[in-house]
């Protein structure tokens, strides 16, 4: 509640508790007779704040202690702190000597303390703020300011957050019809102490306002109020880290319908009403009359639940804290008492429910908003809602699409597919009333596997392409139905709410609402695959902004639409069965799939996508995409351009529907290379393991480009013999062009020792290109990490190439914490400062790196990040491929190369890549001979010493 703006600001000093001052309504110039005598406290402030602060102490313990032995339920604790903090004002008040009721011989200010916002509600948790309204008939005396500052100051001192207003009934009803806050609070008013009468003509007065147009503009703006929200905090219930108070599906959202429901039905603006809502423990929608029995125990059932998890919260953290972040989930859910089943953990199976909770309330929206809005419109317009036949049987109710008889979604569910198939050809919006017979009979649907008819209509819905949106208020689209219509374009939100999609597709219901606890992924199994969906349609409709245009065109030219959309819709579905969720998910695919009727041949194309989903990126993120071998084993694998294709597609929508920072534009540059170089050999192109045609191609571009610059043809001719094939396939001509001016420096500084440096910001792929030209010396590559890491910088992939003079050309590509390129010149140069120094030995890499202070993400530590090595000596030719897997922090890389410097291993080339928490680092590394590593015991003394390093690296970050 915000403070009475036409109020004089008091002189108060500020308390440590609470910033903000008392705000009054004007004073009087000349006080009433009454109170002509100075105003006297009947406990003197210290004395009521110490007899207040034992006993709030004692009795909040006491709440505490029967919460956690489960002695009293979410909401039962929550009413027990309202409990008590009306005790405590009351208390307060009497201590103020501010008399209960009027005096007898009718003197004294009429005058009454009311509780607000939540407190009102009569539910409150441990460190939320307390809402009080100090409403007077007249504009307050000195003598009652003076009280209500007695009050405040030792409200302030108690520790307790205090949101206060002083306002008379006239003025508290002009902020209700210009702030929709302040009305909204009103709503839930309560008395105190003082004279019930003031509260009960605020009321009366309040339920006069909330009257036609003046009712539907504050139901209106509570919703867009809400939808605003939402896209504050994610637009979705399925975030891994959801804010159970403001984020869609949480409390705020019961509150919603609570206020709109008290509104529109004119019950709760009366004291009777306040009162058996907060004594009976449930959401006052399950109060009104419109759900049913089944959907109001539902509802007081996730009413308790997120209380519950709420006040968990709050006692966990100590502080007003709302998002259920990692290192909390695990605690909450063995408070809870979520215990390990099978393969999911028990915080896996608490963030599930919960997650199934948030849904039932976006259920109960769907179901409770229509009703009350109907109601609205038929007291508005006075006449009942225009009927009118619809296209395929169905009928439009005011132009949105409805059942006649909603009975047949139970003797025929395949009418729900039917019906809304009716809606996407004829580009109809759903009448609210619609979504809540679909929700209220979704388990009938349960009968649509292997319906024929049903599973053609499915894919219909799943990826037939959408027509551009129209703007709201055009003859097709209604004002008040935006949610409903944005639906009519992309159905599987609806379908995945309305729970059609887990009876219609066998192991759906095992994704819904799982959480992938990697400090990668944003969402839940199921919102990432919707996510993915989306993504891909808006690919087709070349809506987004994207790095890679050869998506677009392979997406406007792809000839087999449903069989990569449902791959895509079931690339994740063997999630959370332990074992690889690849292998799993390919096996319920073909069995969906011969579900849905498909083809032996598109059965298996749509199973080999879902095996093979993690292909592409694990390969451009984490392998050298020049080396020949790993393309031909690539192509070995896809064989058809067709699956190439369709395969590339999928990857770029199941990366860009992690997150925003999952996807950039470098990885957009590998998968783009990685991609031609495939497609190259599937077309016949690439024969040898060398491109020896390419590489000529590239010789004469550059030699062309030398010889315009006036380089010397000896020195041509000279940097044309010092690379390999495999380092001219590596890069562009133009950065060959780049390599050459850095060899021709060096010539010219004449020292044998001389280290040549390049940084060039590449903005349009998001990376920075360090180069780096110098004697080839142990540890060369592992000093430059530590440098990077000294900056802040993140690498993201490197190249060594030893070249025949015996020199070495190192290239790393790396961004800023924040997946970006280093562009600010200060920035460039404090890096090329800094590499310098470290090689040039001015600074001791252990000693710094050990006195830096890197932040830590605290809230994730608590995830499980386990450490492993792989070593591969069959995935290339001439280099042992090794993986290390841990927990990523800063310098962990340069901690990784030390160690393979002090084996003497020669990297060739480090793929560096992090999802989430977790790092993999691959390296291509030969012995001192240039060999791979040869023995078992080789191999065994590598491993151990780098599961080595990433122990200590662990022990360094707790």
């Amino acid at each position: 509640m915000q403070n009475d703006a036409t109020g004089t600001l008091q002189n108060l000093p500020e308390p440590a508790a609470n910033k903000r001052a008392v705000m009054s309504a004007p004073l009087t110039s000349t006080p009433p007779s009454h109170m002509s005598q100075a105003w006297q406290p009947v406990v003197p402030r210290q004395e009521a704040l110490e007899r207040l602060r034992t006993e709030l102490g004692l009795q909040r313990e006491r709440i505490r202690q029967q919460f956690e032995k489960r002695e009293t339920s979410g909401v039962e604790t929550a009413r027990n702190l309202a409990l008590l903090m009306d005790h405590v004002i009351a208390e307060l008040a009497r201590h103020a000597g501010l008399p209960s009721a009027p005096q007898e011989d009718g003197t004294g200010e009429a005058f009454c303390l009311c509780a607000t916002g939540g407190h009102g509600a009569g539910l409150l948790a441990p460190f939320s703020d307390v809402d009080l309204l100090f409403l007077t008939e007249a504009p307050p005396s000195a003598n009652l300011i003076k009280a209500i500052e007695y009050i405040l100051y030792t409200l302030w001192d108690l520790g307790l957050r205090v949101g206060h207003a002083t306002r008379t009934i006239d003025s508290a009803m002009e902020m209700a019809r210009t702030d929709q806050t302040s009305c909204t609070t009103l709503l839930d008013i309560r008395p105190l102490h003082g004279q019930k009468s003031l509260v009960l003509a605020l009321q009366e007065k309040l339920e006069a306002y909330l009257k036609g147009p003046a009712l539907e503009r504050f139901v209106l703006q509570a919703i867009t109020q809400r939808e605003e929200r939402h896209q504050r905090f994610g637009d979705t219930p399925y975030l891994v880290e959801p804010h159970i108070k403001e984020g869609k599906g949480g409390l705020r959202d019961l509150q919603v319908l609570n206020w709109i429901g008290y509104a529109v039905l004119g019950n709760g603006l009366s004291i009777k009403s306040n009162l058996q809502r907060a004594q009976g423990l449930a959401p006052a929608c399950t109060l009104l009359g419109l759900l049913t029995q089944r959907e109001i125990s539902r509802t007081r059932s996730l009413w308790n639940f997120l209380w519950t998890v709420r006040l968990n919260l709050h006692y966990i953290t100590g502080r007003n804290e709302e998002r259920l972040t990692f290192d909390v989930q695990p605690i909450i859910g063995a408070r809870m008492r979520y215990g390990n089943h099978g393969h999911q953990r028990g915080v896996e199976r608490f963030m599930r429910h919960h997650f199934l909770m948030a849904r039932a309330v976006m259920r109960l929206t769907h179901v409770f908003q229509p009703a009350i809005l109907l109601h609205l419109r038929n007291q508005l317009q006075q006449r009942p809602p225009r009927v009118e036949p619809g296209p395929d049987g169905f009928q439009r109710i005011d132009g949105c699409l409805s059942f006649p008889n909603p009975l047949a979604l139970v003797r025929e569910p395949v009418t729900v597919l039917r019906f809304l198939d009716c809606a996407r050809r004829h580009q109809l919006a759903l009448h609210p009333a619609a979504i809540q017979h679909i929700i209220r009979f979704e388990r009938h649907s349960a009968f649509l596997r292997h319906d024929d008819e049903a599973s053609a209509l499915f894919i219909r819905l799943l990826c037939e392409p959408a027509a551009e949106l129209p703007a709201p208020g055009t003859a097709t689209v209604p004002e008040q139905y935006p949610e409903q219509w944005q639906d009519r374009l992309f159905w599987l939100p609806l379908l995945n709410e309305t729970g059609i999609l887990s009876h219609l597709l066998p192991g759906w219901s095992r994704i819904l609402g799982r959480t992938q606890f990697d400090g990668y992924h944003i969402h839940t199994v199921d919102a990432h695959t919707i996510e993915a969906i989306r993504i891909l349609r808006m690919i087709e409709q070349n809506r987004m902004a994207d790095e890679l245009p050869l998506a677009y065109r392979l997406a406007r030219t792809m000839t087999q639409r449903p069989l990569l959309y449902l791959a895509t819709l079931m690339h994740d579905i063997g999630k959370g069965r332990g074992g690889n969720h690849s292998e799993i998910g390919a096996e319920i695919a073909t069995h969906i799939c011969q579900q849905l009727g498909l083809s032996a041949s598109d059965t298996d194309t749509v199973s080999w996508l879902v095996l093979h989903h993690l292909l592409l990126s694990r390969t451009a993120f984490s392998r050298d995409i020049d080396d020949p071998q790993t393309i031909l084993d690539l192509a070995d694998t896809i064989q058809s351009p067709k699956r190439l294709r369709m395969l590339l597609l999928l990857s770029i929508a199941d990366i860009r529907a992690v997150g925003p920072r999952a996807w950039n534009a470098w990885k957009a540059t590998l998968l783009g290379r990685l991609y031609a170089r495939i497609a190259d050999v599937l077309e016949g192109g690439l024969q040898a393991r060398e491109d020896d045609e390419r590489v000529e191609h590239n010789k004469a571009f550059v030699r062309q480009e030398l010889m315009d610059k006036d380089m010397a043809p000896a020195d041509i001719a000279s940097f044309m013999k010092l690379g390999s094939p495999g380092y001219w396939l590596s890069f562009d001509p133009q950065s060959h062009v780049r390599h050459a001016g850095l060899i021709s420096q060096h010539r010219e500084d004449g020292r044998d020792n001389a280290i040549i440096m390049d940084i060039v910001p590449l903005p349009s792929r998001g990376i920075t290109e360090l180069t780096v030209f110098c004697k080839d010396k142990p540890g060369l590559f592992s000093r430059i990490t530590g440098a990077l890491a000294l900056c802040g910088a993140t690498i993201a992939d490197a190249r060594i190439h030893t070249l025949h003079n015996g020199m070495v050309l190192d290239t790393f590509w790396f961004q800023t914490p924040h997946g970006e390129a280093f562009l600010e010149p200060e920035h460039v140069e404090r890096l090329r400062e800094t590499i310098r120094q470290v090689m040039e030995g001015d600074v001791n890499l252990d000693e710094t790196l050990s006195a830096a202070s890197f932040p830590l993400v605290r809230r994730l530590e608590a995830l499980p990040i386990p450490s492993r090595v792989l070593i591969d000596n069959d995935a290339s030719e001439n280099h042992s491929i090794v993986e290390v897997n841990g927990r990523d922090r800063p310098a962990l890389l340069y901690n990784i190369t030390a160690t393979l410097s002090r084996l003497k291993l020669h990297i060739s080339s480090a793929h560096i890549m992090t999802y989430g928490l977790r790092a993999v680092d691959v390296f291509y590394v030969t012995d001192t001979e240039g060999h791979k590593l040869a023995t078992p015991e080789q191999e065994e003394a590598l491993q151990t010493a780098l599961l080595e390093t990433l122990r200590h690296t662990e022990a360094d970050i707790s």
